[in-house]
């Protein structure tokens, strides 16, 4: 793989605050002023650099922000919308058009599906769904109106991997535009590098890491990205997913240490998916070699930042999955949350919770169980600790003797 270090590419990056801190100035104004008409005028027809017009289009705090994500990823630009789904929805829309057709991996986040499957298909923008690890399937799907090829590189909840090497390739061969949502692997992996067009996050996740802000982001090329800010046809400027500037200073903070974090996210998944194997237990994680797509994973991987922190175990029924994480929360393990990348670790059965969107005929389909466990693995300092009053847990419950 190309020698690229996101980590570094974001450490590089120098801004100054206003009065000379180490921290930029957080701008909090909803409108500029200019100095002649001529150059307002210039600034609406985006013939201007350096220029802010409104909150709406860009504000210094979310240029900073994007500048940074776009340095991590490895792209030309990005732009910070006010959540994932506003990253995911804004680019669709800019991308396709009543009559177009989309083939999306079949296991993603809910709240993406049913965005393709239900709002889309009302403005004529159908997609099939389809088995991303089985490229014929994918190649099969492809008509003469498939425009988007979406995946996400680490599926949610089913954690397949996504072969972001022949998946490129099988998008400019058809002049597709492949669109990763990387969320579940920031650092970890790096789709750009990898072929794809777009990536997208949900910050609100790993990069923030506090769980006190939502937000996303769309990193591509300049072009792509000036026509998502264009004021007559941009879906970011005229759908209005706009991210506050406060939150864009917060998040451009916790991104510094996301490095490090990541490091530990892994590290701690890593120990406790391979433990949780040793006691036979229906355990997934790209770490695992049992993993289908363990090598894959490995091929596309920067290894310093590990598998992810993402695993899920297989309890097999809704009844013994809620059990045990009632439990698991009782004894401050974690907590019965949706969401992912906060520093303790945060648990759902993902049947009944992220993934409820997805009809149950479909989830079975897949291969979906009712009582798999999605965890995202904490930042636990002693996971040694951890591993062991997990299995007490389990114990209780009846899952393991």
């Amino acid at each position: 793989m190309e020698n690229f270090d996101a980590a570094n590419n974001i450490q590089d990056l120098q801004y100054f605050g206003e009065f000379g801190g180490v921290n930029p100035s957080i701008s909090d104004s909803s409108t500029y002023t200019f100095l002649s008409a001529k150059t307002m005028f210039d600034t609406f027809e985006g013939k201007t650099e350096g220029c802010y017009l409104y909150s709406r289009h860009s504000t210094p705090s979310n240029l900073y922000l994007s500048q940074a994500l776009a340095q991590m990823e490895g792209t030309e630009s990005a732009n910070v919308t006010a959540s994932g789904m506003g990253a995911i929805t804004s680019t669709l829309f800019q991308l396709c058009k009543a009559g177009d057709h989309i083939i999306s991996s079949r296991t993603i986040y809910g709240g993406t599906y049913a965005f393709m499957k239900n709002f889309l298909h009302d403005y004529n923008i159908k997609t099939s769904f389809v088995d991303i690890t089985d490229l014929s399937a994918v190649e099969n799907a492809i008509t003469e109106n498939t425009k988007v090829l979406f995946c996400e590189t680490v599926s949610n909840p089913l954690l397949e991997i996504a072969d972001l090497f022949e998946l490129a390739k099988l998008a400019k061969k058809h002049n597709l535009q492949l669109v990763v949502d990387n969320t579940f692997s920031p650092l970890s992996i790096s789709p750009q590098i990898l072929g794809a067009d777009i990536t997208i996050h949900s910050l609100t996740k790993f990069i923030n890491g506090s769980s006190d802000a939502v937000a996303g982001v769309v990193c591509a090329s300049a072009q792509f990205i000036n026509d998502l800010k264009d004021v007559n046809s941009g879906a970011c400027m005229l759908l209005g997913p706009t991210l506050d500037s406060f939150r864009a200073a917060s998040i451009l903070k916790n991104l510094r240490t996301l490095h490090i974090r990541m490091k530990k996210h892994s590290e701690n998944a890593q120990y406790l998916a391979e433990q949780f194997e040793n006691d036979g237990l229906a355990v997934k994680y790209p770490g695992l070699k049992s993993h289908k797509q363990h090598e894959l994973f490995k091929s596309m991987m920067n290894p310093e930042y590990g598998f992810g922190g993402l695993l899920t175990l297989d309890v097999q029924t809704m009844k013994r999955a809620n059990e045990l994480m009632e439990l698991m929360q009782k004894e401050n393990l974690g907590y019965l949350a949706v969401s992912l990348g906060f520093y303790k670790t945060l648990f759902s059965c993902s049947g009944s919770s992220t993934s409820s969107e997805i009809p149950e005929a479909e989830q079975k389909e897949m291969g979906l169980s009712e009582g798999l466990i999605r965890m995202s693995i904490g930042l636990d300092h002693d996971i040694k600790r951890t591993y062991g009053k997990m299995k007490w847990c389990m114990q209780q419950v009846g899952i393991l003797s």
